[in-house]
């Protein structure tokens, strides 16, 4: 596998920016929010204010009741001002409610645009990416980093916006009541900050290493699962299961130290706001013993003390957790501003049904455009003819194809269908007159119509039948328990891989493209389903241009040109006969198989 480029580090601001950017969309709910969290932190900060006025009072009316004798003189004005204290812890309950439940929406909202942009992304990158990349690290991206996102915009964000406000607000009203304390107050705060800062920086280096074992973890998974046949085959379970263990062992370290981060700082600040409260206990014990705060006062500072230091211990934990969402936020925008393919042309040529005429016009390709694979690849092929790309393993047949179904650009030189350069259509234009069987077989979850009607999903049943009979497979889905409505769970696991690829020959009998790629289309066949095969093949290539990766050239004798290919170039090209008498790289290949 070509190793993908490193991708450079984004800064957190530019992070941060694009992802508060992508919350504009929903700036009605987020008035809502932002005009919820300025009414919550408003009662917040006045709830202990207007306590100190009904805790003066009560206070005031308890001495009198104590001094007439009369223990019924405490209602009147003061019922009233109970009342209204009461109503307005409801309202900030009702207004914390609203916030967070505006908040989740929002978040599940951006969540559910970034998993868009990185589904249409997906779409919209080149096959070098994902021969780049591996399957479990993309799948990484998408589910844990876009979750991680999700659970910090929810909770994080919203709590610490909260906090700031009600931090300011609170040392606001403390500094009306002691200046003295609020600065004592002040100087612990000072303390927590710094720490706060400290850790954040280290934290975010943490959470990113947290997502990218993840990815790794992820990947070995993903890729165990699919080979488990021949990692039984091969008794290899031990090694397999070494390598799951030490990208999972992996995983735990990078989570230990993160979490460790992320929750280490609590305790420590919980420890100093405890120690503030004690001193201003203290001081503020002495003042009311000097007559210069009252009971509701006292008690009024020590709700803004709680109100902010618990604030204070949740923004540095929010702010540690905000380090690991904005981590996956990167990794999340290093996969959207990946390379894109080509755009398509705005004024493109259309064949809706090409005759199949196809050149190579002095060709060149490599995947990194200082080491070159294929240099000036030249030949032409007529509507109707059969070609025939052989050569060893990793001679180019592959990439050929690739080109010419524009998976990959041309450095140099174009292709042509029916004269009209492909790089001129548009990619759904010019692959509308293709059909494919390759070696490995890819079904989907659905039914086994559905399967075979993947490339014309409004094909009639009538249609699907008779493709499958035409590829000699209706007896066989026939006999399955629901026939053609019969689902295909696991990766079609319920079928042979003879059985498999049937369903893929039947998919282009149904498309009836009129230029066909077969790479070894019978090769997961027994011998005789592959004489049929074969004579359906004959009757389906039939006036259509068909391009066959072949590997037993006893299959190919009839190709009407045949390209021997060797380290990305033709070396050989012609008929049969031909490259027989020319007693080259082909004769050469041809008479070994029969030795």
């Amino acid at each position: 596998m070509r190793q993908a480029p490193e991708t450079p580090i984004r800064p957190r601001r530019s992070t941060a920016a694009r992802l508060f950017g992508e919350l504009c969309g929903q700036w009605p709910r987020l008035i809502v929010v932002a005009a919820s969290i300025v009414l919550y932190v408003t009662f917040n900060i006045w709830n202990p204010m207007f306590s100190a006025v009904v805790v003066d009072h009560l206070w005031q009316r308890v001495q009198d009741a104590w001094r007439e004798g009369d223990p019924f003189s405490l209602g009147g004005a003061l019922g009233r001002e109970l009342i209204q204290l009461t109503a307005q812890y409801l309202l900030t309950w009702l207004f914390y409610y609203l916030q967070s439940y505006l908040m989740a929406s929002v978040a599940e909202g951006l969540v559910l645009s970034l998993r868009s942009q990185v589904a249409r992304k997906l779409n919209r990158l080149p096959l070098r990416f994902f021969d780049q990349s591996k399957a479990g690290e993309v799948l990484s991206r998408v589910t844990s980093d876009l979750d991680k996102i999700s659970e910090t915009l929810q909770t994080g964000l919203l709590k610490l916006v909260v906090a700031i406000g009600t931090i300011l607000g609170s040392l606001w009203v403390m500094l009306r009541y002691s200046p003295a304390l609020t600065g004592i107050f002040l100087a612990f705060m000072s303390v927590n900050m710094a720490i706060t800062r400290v850790v954040a920086g280290k934290n975010l280096r943490r959470a990113a290493q947290r997502q990218e074992t993840l990815g790794d973890l992820t990947a070995v998974v993903e890729e165990y699962y699919h080979g488990r046949d021949v990692i039984r085959a091969y008794n290899r379970e031990t090694e397999s299961l070494r390598r799951v263990v030490r990208a999972a062992e992996a995983n735990q370290a990078a989570n230990q130290r993160a979490d460790f981060l992320l929750n280490c700082v609590n305790p420590l600040i919980r420890l100093l706001n405890r120690m503030a409260q004690v001193v201003i206990a203290v001081l503020s014990g002495w003042a009311m013993l000097r007559g210069t705060m009252t009971v509701g006062v006292v008690q009024a500072f020590f709700q803004y003390v709680n109100q902010t230091a618990e604030p204070l211990t949740e923004a540095s934990y929010m702010i540690n957790a905000l380090q690991a969402a904005l981590a996956s936020a990167r990794r999340i925008y290093d996969l959207l501003d990946q390379e894109e393919e080509r755009p398509d042309p705005a004024r493109p040529a259309a064949l809706a049904h090409a005759r199949g005429a196809i050149a190579f016009e002095h060709v060149s390709f490599g995947y990194d455009p200082d080491r070159p694979l294929m240099r000036d690849i030249s030949f032409t092929v007529r509507p109707g003819q059969k070609v025939a790309v052989v050569g060893a393993t990793g001679a180019g047949k592959t990439t050929l194809i690739n080109l010419l179904m524009r998976f990959y650009e041309v450095d140099g030189g174009r292709i042509t269908l029916d004269g009209v350069s492909t790089a001129g259509m548009t990619r759904a234009g010019l692959r509308q007159n293709f059909g494919m069987v390759l070696q490995d077989t890819w079904l989907f979850g659905g039914t086994v119509a559905e399967n075979i009607a993947y490339g014309r999903p409004g094909a009639a049943r009538e249609e699907i039948s008779a493709a499958a009979k035409a590829a000699k497979a209706d007896a066989f889905i026939r006999a399955m328990p629901q026939g053609y409505d019969t689902p295909l769970d696991n990766e079609a696991a319920n079928l042979s891989a003879g059985q498999r690829q049937l369903l893929t020959i039947a998919r282009v009998f149904l498309c009836d493209p009129p230029i066909l790629i077969l790479d070894e289309a019978t090769s997961s066949v027994d011998t005789r389903t592959e004489r049929e095969i074969g004579r359906a093949m004959t009757a389906l290539m039939h006036g259509r241009t068909s391009f066959v990766i072949a590997h037993r050239l006893s299959t190919i004798r009839d190709a009407d040109l045949i390209l021997f290919m060797d380290h990305g170039n033709i070396l050989e090209q012609g008929d049969h006969k031909t490259l027989l008498a020319q007693n080259g790289a082909y004769a050469a290949l041809y008479y070994s198989q029969f030795e």
